[in-house]
């Protein structure tokens, strides 16, 4: 390799969600492949988890990492510049005067900018992101993409040549190791085993929350439980309506083992999202032995192909009970497949051929 790859290290400074697990994980595995003195790992001096590698040396900075853009494009951006480094960065965003090796998980604020008007928080969300797309589009050495839809859009809005794209799958990583905690069942004894649908994820606009509630609504002996925290761009009335639904179930925020617990004992994991660039959470729920339930739209065909029960994120009467009544495929070969193990292989062979 010709430059030292320095892999932005902010998700090690985040709560675990699904990019910083990816990030995380699929470092993880990359450390167990590489050779020293190929790839850094830059960290700000706030992080809240341990980074320890054999192969990949760890860098902290004296400076820490919060919301908004001043880590990578201040604090990260310098250090490339000044060390020759090839920027490596997981979260949709890149040093700017310095983009390198980018994920762009999806367009997502591009795409819907209407849901990006909550709040003042919101609109520089939407402004940074967008910025950060197209610089990304434009001016990335190699561009990371999650699905085959995703480079589509990519292609589609900014003109890209496509084999500056490489699409390379998210998977599950140490997701596997997690204990179930079923401690989360005395908590909520409402929920019992095989007799609620169970939606989590972040509880943002795209998740399509308006369609839980109006199934709710529609079918009152069902039980829902929704997990995640609310954040700015939550249209409130959809909060609002859940809450007031007597058989829906707001779990607030759950941990690791918490989900878990709840996925191996649901009916069927439900993401009714407009949009996903590649959606996660059903692959997690898949892993814990529960049927899917999820978008027709997007990305998610691609991904889970016949292990899926699709849905239309627009037509909430549907009679679920009927729906899993069908034949799917059965999802062991899908799990084997989408791992970051692999994607850690995918990303170092793109490395190599970036930087030889």
């Amino acid at each position: 390799m010709k430059k030292i790859v320095a892999i932005n290290g902010e998700s090690w400074a985040k709560n675990l969600t699904g990019i910083e697990r990816v990030a995380q994980d699929t470092v993880t595995y990359l450390d167990k492949i590489c050779s020293p003195g190929e790839f850094e790992l830059v960290v700000p001096k706030n992080i809240l988890r341990p980074a320890e590698f054999k192969n990949i040396k760890v860098v902290q900075l004296d400076a820490e990492a919060h919301f908004f853009p001043k880590w990578t494009q201040i604090h990260f951006q310098k250090y490339v510049i000044k060390n020759r480094r090839l920027s490596f960065d997981f979260s949709n965003t890149c040093p700017y005067f310095a983009p390198g090796i980018e994920y762009l998980h999806d367009i997502y604020a591009k795409l819907y900018p209407d849901d990006f008007k909550q709040t003042r928080r919101d609109r520089l969300i939407h402004l940074y992101s967008v910025l950060m797309y197209k610089r990304i589009a434009r001016h990335a050495k190699k561009i990371i993409a999650v699905s085959e839809y995703t480079k589509k859009t990519i292609v589609q809005t900014y003109k890209t040549p496509e084999q500056r794209i490489e699409v390379v799958y998210d998977g599950l990583g140490t997701y596997r190791n997690i204990q179930k905690d079923d401690s989360i069942f005395e908590r909520l004894p409402q929920l019992q085993e095989k007799k609620y649908y169970f939606t989590l994820g972040s509880l943002s606009t795209r998740k399509n929350l308006k369609w839980i509630a109006a199934h709710a609504e529609l079918f009152p002996n069902e039980v829902f439980a929704v997990s995640g925290k609310p954040i700015p761009s939550v249209v409130a009335p959809e909060l609002k309506k859940l809450n007031s639904l007597k058989n829906v179930v707001m779990t607030g925020y759950l941990n690791d083992g918490e989900v878990k617990s709840l996925l191996s004992r649901c009916k069927a994991f439900v993401l009714p999202s407009y949009f996903e660039g590649f959606g996660l959470p059903p692959l997690e729920a898949l892993s814990c032995g529960a049927k899917i339930i999820i978008s027709n739209r997007t990305s998610l065909p691609e991904i889970y192909k016949d292990c899926a029960y699709y849905i239309d994120p627009d037509n909430p009467d549907v009679n679920l009970d009927k729906l899993l009544d069908q034949p799917v495929e059965d999802p062991s070969a899908l799990l084997e497949r989408f791992t970051l193990e692999n994607t850690a292989k995918r990303l170092y062979e793109i490395v190599k051929d970036v930087n030889k």
